[in-house]
């Protein structure tokens, strides 16, 4: 009698800008297979620390563009950024083509930017693959607001 392996989703949080979608995968995996297609992302990976198979196959609302989509792995999670083929169109009113309530997906309100707000959506790509990139230029910095001392007068 073989016994099989059933995979199942991880936890996911996205977010939606005007020109991208944020996705969040909620899972601890050293070396997850992700695919960024066109219509989908396919997410399948041995995550720690219970060594879980978990895999999920999202279908997107709407058309992404994969040559400028990306992950970072940041240990604990991984981050998704995908960028929208149609930047023209409304915002997707759900981020899977089906529409239905998946209890594995969850929206991430501290990302989430709703259709009349203005804002830089650079600067969070830019915060996103900071991490990844490394802090340049920071070693030769110090803090010298401690080391630092104003002239007091004595306390008397």
């Amino acid at each position: 009698m073989t016994s099989q392996i059933i995979a199942t989703p991880p936890s996911v949080s996205w977010a939606q800008r005007s020109a991208r979608v944020f996705l969040t995968f909620n899972v601890e995996c050293e070396k997850p297979d992700i695919k960024i297609e066109k219509k989908a992302v396919i997410f399948k990976g041995i995550c720690t620390p219970d060594q879980k198979l978990h895999e999920v196959v999202i279908s997107l609302y709407a058309d992404i563009d994969p040559d400028k989509s990306a992950y970072t792995n940041k240990g604990r999670l991984i981050e998704v950024v995908l960028t929208k083929e149609k930047t023209d169109l409304p915002f997707w009113p759900a981020l899977t083509s089906d529409k239905k309530k998946h209890h594995w997906l969850k929206v991430d309100f501290n990302r989430w930017q709703d259709e009349d707000e203005s804002g830089d959506e650079m600067a969070d790509m830019n915060d996103m693959f900071a991490s990844k990139l490394g802090d340049f230029g920071d070693e030769n910095e110090k803090d010298d607001s401690s080391a630092e001392e104003e002239d007091l007068p004595d306390i008397e």
